[in-house]
């Protein structure tokens, strides 16, 4: 059996712990702290978030999106596949890293989703953006951690308590979406968005492609208020 390779490491700043890239033949995995985050066999239902939200804003002109957390860049390439050739993308990402390894060896996996000209990287945490904008986006997706209730980073809780999601709200055009990937369905979740201001769908998606693999939970959240 092939062993997995280590081939890089990344510090993930102000938390003292460090991302892992590794490689096993043409598979790849980025871990934090031994514990697998994404895996390049398994991305289906992260392409599932880009799709859900785009193709409801894909008719907008200029439609801005804002995607939190580039991973391995599979959400970002589907997020393009449904958005017109006037729109904006702006990827947030915290570790500097991760925009290395997609421009470099896990570019192909997604097809190099960063050398599309609607792409814009901010190496910044998505939070921080939140926080500083107003009625820019058409779209946010988010996909910076295991869901509200598995946070493998506990900074990253604000995202998804009242405060980070009237962030959001605040961040987003009139009838604007909030998509949001979970490992699995979080009612106390849904109510917050309730809560805030958005009108909330909840869809199943699984993690290999439509029908097979684990069940994974995207909310659709539009801004209502």
């Amino acid at each position: 059996m092939i062993q997995w390779e280590l081939l890089e490491t990344a510090a993930v700043r102000d938390t003292g712990v460090e991302l892992c890239l590794y490689r096993r033949g043409a598979e790849f995995s980025i871990r934090l702290e031994g514990r697998e985050l994404m895996n390049s066999r398994v991305h289906g239902s992260e392409e599932a978030l880009g799709e859900l939200a785009c193709e409801r804003i894909a008719d907008r002109p200029a439609a801005r999106v804002l995607v939190g957390g580039l991973g391995m860049g599979f959400t970002l390439a589907a997020a393009l596949s449904k958005l017109g050739l006037d729109a904006e993308v702006v990827v947030s990402e915290l570790v500097p890293e991760v925009v290395s390894w997609s421009r470099g060896v896990l570019g192909e996996l997604a097809k190099h989703p960063l050398r599309d000209p609607r792409v814009t990287v901010r190496a910044i945490d998505v939070a921080e953006l939140l926080k500083r904008e107003r009625s820019r986006y058409d779209a946010i997706l988010l996909d910076v951690d295991n869901g509200p209730e598995a946070l493998p980073q506990s900074g990253n809780s604000w995202l998804y308590g009242r405060a980070g999601l009237a962030a959001a709200l605040a961040a987003l055009r009139a009838e604007g979406l909030l998509a949001v990937w979970s490992a699995g369905p979080d009612a106390a979740f849904s109510e917050r968005l309730r809560a805030v201001g958005f009108a909330v769908e909840e869809v199943e998606v699984r993690a290999r492609g439509y029908t097979r693999g684990a069940r994974h939970t995207i909310w659709i959240a539009r801004r209502i208020s």
